[in-house]
């Protein structure tokens, strides 16, 4: 899926666009409101995103980057990080720390997912990533990052929400989060226009199936209806076990539960579902789906075969293995909690990370002269290679 945020807002309409906005700020006698940068190293993709808070809530991006590493190619045979996919995705950090040079920020947060979680040299890449790059992402584990998916998509529920059931299915792992929405008039309910800036996570888990991993194991079967069959059985599966504890079901029958999915699977039914000629944000991101629709989108890429997906706009070359072993995930999704819509949202870890890295800072900023804070954004570590020791 190309990274079509680069020009993006993350927040209501109507803001200038960004270089009529700090040349404004100029001739006013202020500087352009700072920038933020967040980082995530996940088992295929290396995405970073540097953005700037608009007046209102939200941000605005300036910059962005996104490279398929394929960085858990091989780990679920052999428990260890490849020497190509480390040296692919060192490439793709150099050249995050490059833009990160040209382009100073007020805060920065790195982290890494499922693949350095799993692989027993997870570490002594990080290290070299380090020595190479100046980077050092920061290993979290999977209630982190769906308590970030859940900070970067809690803009996106309505009032009517009593519950989420948010999904996001990764390279190495698909995590879901269950997700209370707080009652309107409650602390931290909705804002004057309507939204939910706060949620609550009340269970999550993490099921080690995502699109690498699946490929790997299952192969060209995915590509055949029985072989895809028995991916969205085995799924589907794990997924009655966390439905069982948390009575799930029980709460959809009673209406008022939101899914929302966050992955390049679910953006790329939703381009399928709306015919783009090639992928672009502002058409997908938080946009509803009904379920049949996104489920028509489904079958139309399966019954596109392997050349067709490589042809594809909303696909391409890089990314055919991955596509129907994503919609296996999403089917057995779809088997086990029916769910009239699908919320899709082309959001994540990174505007997660943004979002608290601002919120931070806006606080600190706030706060009386003299208080003493405890998180400030981190600066951009330099790399020792071109900055000196």
């Amino acid at each position: 899926m190309p990274d079509d945020a680069a020009h993006a807002t993350f927040a209501p309409a109507g803001f200038a666009p960004e270089a009529e906005r700090d040349v404004r700020a100029l001739r006013l006698g202020h500087a352009p409101a700072p920038a933020y940068a967040a980082l995530d190293l996940g088992t295929n993709n290396c995405r970073l995103l540097i953005a700037a808070p608009v007046p209102g809530g939200g941000f605005r991006v300036v910059d962005s980057f996104s490279r398929i590493v394929r960085l858990g190619e091989g780990l679920a045979g052999t428990g260890r990080l490849s020497e190509n996919a480390m040296d692919r995705a060192v490439a793709a950090l150099s050249a995050c720390a490059e833009k990160l040079a040209r382009r100073p920020v007020r805060g920065f947060h790195a982290v890494a997912t499922e693949a350095c979680r799993r692989a027993s040299n997870g570490a002594a890449f990080l290290s070299r990533v380090e020595a190479e790059t100046g980077l050092r992402p920061r290993v979290i584990s999977a209630r982190e990052e769906a308590e970030l998916a859940m900070e970067s998509c809690a803009p996106l529920l309505e009032c009517a929400d009593r519950r989420a059931l948010l999904f996001d299915i990764g390279g190495g792992s698909t995590e879901i989060a269950w997700i209370r929405v707080p009652p309107r008039g409650a602390s931290g309910g909705p804002t004057a226009a309507g939204r939910h800036p706060a949620a609550e996570l009340i269970g999550y888990v993490s099921l080690p199936f995502g699109v690498v991993t699946l490929a790997e194991r299952v192969g060209a079967s995915c590509f055949t209806e029985q072989g895809f069959g028995e991916v969205v059985e085995l799924v589907a599966e794990h997924l009655r076990r966390f439905d069982r504890v948390h009575c799930i079901g029980q709460e959809i029958r009673a209406g008022g539960v939101r899914l929302i999915g966050t992955s390049g699977t679910v953006t790329t039914l939703a381009g399928v579902a709306l015919a783009l000629p090639r992928y672009r944000r502002p058409l997908v991101d938080g946009r509803t789906l009904e379920a049949g629709v996104a489920d028509q989108a489904m079958g139309d890429l399966f019954a596109l075969g392997r050349d067709g997906l490589a042809a594809h706009p909303c696909v391409g070359p890089e990314r055919v293995e991955f596509v129907l072993p994503g919609c296996a995930v999403y089917a057995a999704i779809r088997q086990v909690w029916q769910v009239p819509s699908l919320t899709v949202a082309d959001r994540g870890l990174r505007e997660g990370m943004l979002i608290r890295m601002m919120r931070a800072d806006a606080a600190q900023r706030g706060a009386p002269r003299g208080a003493h804070h405890h998180h400030r954004p981190s600066p951009i570590p330099p790399r020792p290679d071109r900055f000196g020791p």
